[in-house]
């Protein structure tokens, strides 16, 4: 379906109407799941009660407490973890070209958890320490990986290959702490390098607000560059885009959300990889779509976490399992329809 245009006075928005109207259904499901994912749990709680609450009525002691102290943090920190790292999946899937292409293939995500684990079971920092050593990690790990794959420029298999092998060698050393640990020690960060939205406070809302409010409005704001990166290096400097500079920036906004995204819920596997891949479905488009993509991400978070309650109602099983087992099957089917192509 072709874009169309919207012109008010001397401005003009240019706009899919399948995008548009694919986005729209993903933000009533989104909100439908935040509705449900809020009255799930070991306590349930009713639909009415949860509308009275969210309209600003108290409810009884227990259920307000549950509400507003374990089930709101929670449901907030999957959908904001969900909305960076589908923006990050698709910001770079779009620069390195390739549909393997996403931070946790990269090593962003392990370079974010190799500087969380050194807090957990090294300096034994706190809570904002934790979240401080796993950005610091994402942006190590992309400096690195970038510097490394550089050669008058960064070609996509060089970056991807280059990711790979540093996201190897940053498991190794995550696995080589976890066996020098403590037991307790390395249980508590074995649940953490799961992914997890167990036990979500206000504090890691704060954390996901302040990494998705600064950095998803950047990406947005350098989308027509993504765009135009998508069509290479020449043709975008035919179109007055600086190519290196873009794309570094641009690479810059992917590993804070990446590193923002595991301070706040850990490392959830195959979030980043397969949002984009479903929003460019749903849109049937070529190049990015980061408000899909975002939206995607929140949906497959939130809802594999819902659905790790309702099978398992009295267990606490992370959200990183139900993601790491859907995202693994996702992406067999994917290259088995690829490779019979």
């Amino acid at each position: 379906m072709t874009a169309r245009t919207i012109r008010v006075s001397s401005l003009s928005l240019r706009y899919s109407p399948r995008a548009l109207g694919v986005t729209s259904l993903l933000a009533i499901l989104l909100a439908a799941l935040c509705g449900y994912a809020l009255t799930v749990g070991k306590f349930e709680i009713p639909v009415g009660q949860v509308l009275s609450m969210l309209a600003g009525n108290p409810g009884p002691q227990g259920i307000d407490y549950v509400f507003w102290t374990v089930r709101m943090p929670r449901v907030l920190t999957a959908v904001l973890v969900g909305v960076m790292f589908g923006v990050a999946g698709d910001i770079v899937q779009s620069l390195s070209r390739n549909p393997l292409g996403s931070p946790d293939v990269l090593g962003f995500g392990g370079g974010a958890a190799t500087g969380a684990l050194l807090q957990i079971l090294v300096f034994g920092g706190s809570a904002l320490a934790v979240s401080a050593g796993a950005i610091a990690g994402a942006f190590a790990t992309a400096a690195l990986v970038y510097v490394v794959a550089y050669r008058r420029g960064v070609v996509s298999y060089r970056l991807v290959l280059t990711g790979i092998g540093i996201a190897a060698l940053l498991t190794a050393f995550n696995r080589y702490l976890l066996i020098n640990a403590e037991v307790n020690e390395a249980y508590r960060a074995a649940v953490w390098l799961t992914g997890s939205l167990l036990d979500r406070t206000w504090d890691h809302v704060t954390i996901a607000t302040i990494g998705a409010g600064l950095l998803v409005p950047a990406a947005f704001l350098m989308s027509n560059r993504l765009a135009l990166l998508e069509m290479g290096d020449d043709t975008s400097a035919s179109l007055g885009v600086t190519p290196e500079r873009s794309r570094a920036a641009l690479f810059v906004v992917a590993v804070g959300l990446t590193g923002a995204a595991v301070a706040s819920a850990g490392p959830i596997a195959f979030v980043a990889l397969a949002a984009p891949h479903i929003a460019r479905r749903l849109v049937h488009s070529g190049g990015p779509s980061l408000a899909s993509s975002a939206l995607v991400g929140a949906v497959l978070l939130l809802g594999a976490d819902v659905a790790c309650q309702e099978v398992f109602p009295t267990g606490d099983l992370p959200a990183g399992v139900a993601t790491g087992a859907l995202g693994g099957l996702y992406l067999a089917v994917v290259l088995g329809v690829r490779w019979r192509r």
